[in-house]
């Protein structure tokens, strides 16, 4: 008998490993936080001694899925500015609030966040936002992983006098992070059009410097492809890739105004591209070309962007909005099948936190997993493991979020942290927020 530290069992597991396998009353064995083995739970009681038995009875188990691109802190503004383009979005209501933070505020809003993926299913997410710190300290209290980098912008944010002091709390966050299992470090340059050529080009010194990723909204409007054009002569894509950002390992947020040329150049880069239907929906920014990048082997996670925009942190959500976007824009059911949907939502999110030891369950991986209660009348019959996940599931089926072992998340408790008394410390950010906007005195 060989020993390990937990035996998880479950009805379904859907593995996400290269086969793809899905396995019928299945377990996984879990040593150290990480997967050891995985197979039918006759198979492995019979080679595996536990500490702990965890009998998920006849829930759906998958990996924990991954939010390629958010700005979590942003719940203190959900619901506060909607139905707006996005430039006014941004100047008129977004950025006048955020001007006024405290990292008080950005670590309420970010443990909000968190316990809403959390929630719903999500283990992991990228994120980008201002007093990042405050969002490390948030990630860490709610046990998840998170990949984060104060945002970068050409002019100051409520945390940074400019540029230089983010790129220098960015420097600063790497070296108080180093060793730290479930946190990391990305070089966030906000955008093209709240930076320039010479903050961009500081990023990708760091970046190489630090060898950390690089993180950026890139080519999410017509607009902002217009404004790149007047202010540099070249397009977002192309001027990211003269100034060499595109050689790193690189995570693209958006990627909706790009043509045919500008696939190519991304895919021949191996950049990753977090898509956002929900938040490109709802700004009016178009329609992503997926399946153009998918037949030219780009790799695509999923995100939902942050909570002012979307409105919400939910995974599952957005795995079904993607699925219907697509074949309703393309004119094809056949568009994006379930089973795409859900690499993008594992696999293509382990690519765009460039972390290989998410996106599946097998030896070798994390031990993140989420438990849906296959008794919610939406997930009944069972017929297909992934299509319920994908078309049927809401999110609020799951029963158990577990990371690195650790359950994080069980039937309406978080482990780590009191959610009654997050909640009241939250309602009292809705009078700031609304001052900050100008819609309250």
């Amino acid at each position: 008998m060989q020993h390990c530290r937990t035996l998880l069992h479950a009805g379904v597991l859907i593995t996400q490993d290269a086969q793809r396998r899905i396995i019928e009353n299945g377990s996984l064995a879990i040593r150290q936080g990480m997967v050891v083995a995985v197979g039918t739970r006759e198979a492995l009681s019979a080679a595996w001694q536990a500490e702990q038995e965890l009998d998920l009875g006849s829930m759906l188990v998958l990996p924990g899925l991954v939010n390629a691109h958010t700005h979590a802190a942003m719940t203190f503004l959900r619901g506060l500015a909607d139905d707006m383009p996005l430039m006014d979005w941004l100047h008129q209501r977004i950025f006048p609030v955020e001007a006024r933070l405290t990292p008080e505020i950005v670590r309420l809003g970010s443990l909000l966040g968190y316990a809403e993926m959390l929630r719903t299913g999500a283990t992991a997410c990228m994120d980008m936002y201002i007093f990042e710190e405050a969002v490390f300290e948030a990630a860490r209290a709610a046990g998840l992983r998170c990949v984060g980098g104060e945002a970068v912008f050409a002019f100051p944010s409520a945390a940074c006098a400019g540029p230089e002091a983010a790129l220098k709390a960015t420097r600063a966050l790497a070296e108080r992070c180093a060793g730290e299992e479930r946190l990391s470090v990305a070089v966030n340059p906000h955008s093209v059009y709240t930076t320039t050529p010479e903050i961009l080009t500081a990023c990708r010194d760091l970046a190489e410097e630090l060898g950390l990723p690089l993180h950026i909204h890139l080519s999410e409007t017509r607009e902002e492809t217009e404004l790149c054009l007047r202010k540099h002569g070249k397009r977002p894509v192309e001027l990211c890739r003269d100034l060499g950002l595109l050689d790193l390992p690189c995570t693209l947020a958006h990627v909706v105004d790009v043509n045919e040329e500008e696939l190519d150049m991304l895919a021949r880069h191996k950049v990753v591209a977090a898509h956002n239907p929900s938040s490109n929906m709802k700004l009016g920014s178009g329609v992503a070309p997926l399946s153009s990048m998918l037949e030219r082997g780009l790799v695509v996670g999923l995100g939902t962007d942050g909570p002012a925009s979307n409105n919400q942190l939910n995974m599952f959500t957005e795995m079904g909005r993607a699925a219907l976007l697509h074949k309703v824009a393309g004119h094809d059911p056949t568009l994006l099948p379930a089973a795409r949907v859900l690499d993008m939502a594992t696999l293509g999110g382990a690519a765009a936190l460039h972390d290989a030891r998410l996106g599946s369950l097998e030896p070798g991986k994390v031990a993140d997993c989420v438990a849906l209660d296959l008794a919610s009348p939406n997930l009944q019959p069972l017929y297909n493991a992934v299509s319920q996940a994908v078309y049927a599931a809401t999110g609020l089926e799951t029963r158990m979020t577990m990371v690195g072992g650790e359950i994080l998340y069980q039937d309406g408790r978080f482990s780590r942290f009191d959610y009654d008394a997050l909640c009241r410390e939250v309602s009292d950010l809705r009078s700031f927020a609304l001052r900050a906007a100008g819609l309250a005195e």
